[in-house]
């Protein structure tokens, strides 16, 4: 069983969030009905994948010493009979989110529900993915908190303007959790990068010419406001020298991404990955 997830620093009045899967359809719901009560401190307490009537009795001691009100979607018939049985000897409030909808839906359809806990997670599972994955991306975006770097599907690295970030949303919206680390000169990369698996991590080569041509359009949209250095054929060199000798110490497997487009980068991450 899921331990609780608590949601709110504050302590009452308090709510469950109860549910035989992950629990994001009933904890929307519950969030849809808060925005009515916007100046109500409340607590949301997330009890998730609660799918055996022990469990159930668990959680209605629990919101009986808490005083909470629990809102529910099991869908178990045992489960639900359950709490809601149990709920009513405690005197624990409860709210059978799902059960007028399975009502009016027998009615229609002249037969009871599967029954199957986490269905629509199953269904929506594509969606799910790429959201957490988008949202993933976005936060490990150039370097940015090494400390998750673990538990990213790939990690790409290379030189500044070598396309990382824009095959990492490429990817994220495949549903692949893609994070980029920059490599400079001077600069050591993340310790938490090198606790990675090497199988993680792809670097994305680019040539001295083709580099230049993409920061020199780069320098011309933004103004000329890069230092000198950004620009300069000689520091370029030493840049992309630099990031293909890490890529080789480190045994991290890379290719020449120069003339690629993004969703030919992407292909290849894809293969080298085994993320297919």
């Amino acid at each position: 069983m899921s331990q609780p997830h608590d949601e709110s620093q504050q302590v009452s009045p308090t709510i469950f969030v109860v549910s035989d899967g992950r629990g994001d359809t009933c904890n929307q719901l519950v969030r849809s009905a808060l925005v009515q009560y916007a100046q109500q401190p409340c607590e949301l307490v997330r009890w998730a994948e609660i799918r055996t009537p022990e469990q159930v009795n668990e959680v209605i001691e629990a919101a009986s010493d808490r005083h909470a009100t629990i809102f529910y979607t099991l869908v178990s018939p045992e489960t639900r009979r359950v709490m809601r049985d149990r709920s009513e000897q405690q005197m624990v409030p409860s709210v059978d989110v799902l059960g007028p909808a399975f009502s009016a839906l027998h009615d229609l359809f002249k037969r009871d529900p599967a029954a199957t806990p986490g269905l629509f997670y199953a269904s929506e599972r594509e969606q799910f993915d790429r959201h957490a994955a988008i949202d993933y991306t976005l936060k490990h975006d150039d370097g940015r908190r090494p400390y998750g770097l673990d538990k990213a599907d790939v990690i790409l690295v290379g030189v500044s303007r070598s396309s990382k970030s824009s095959t990492c949303f490429y990817l994220a919206y495949r549903g692949i959790k893609a994070a980029n680390v920059p490599l400079l000169p001077n600069v050591p990369i993340p310790a938490q990068l090198k606790e990675v698996s090497a199988e993680k991590i792809i670097g994305l080569r680019v040539n001295v010419s083709r580099l230049m041509t993409i920061r020199e359009a780069r320098a011309a949209n933004l103004g000329h406001r890069h230092t000198d250095y950004y620009l300069d054929k000689r520091e370029i060199g030493r840049e992309v020298l630099h990031a293909h000798q890490l890529m080789a110490v480190n045994q991290w497997r890379s290719f020449d991404a120069s003339y690629m487009a993004v969703e030919e980068i992407a292909r290849e991450v894809i293969r080298l990955r085994k993320l297919d």
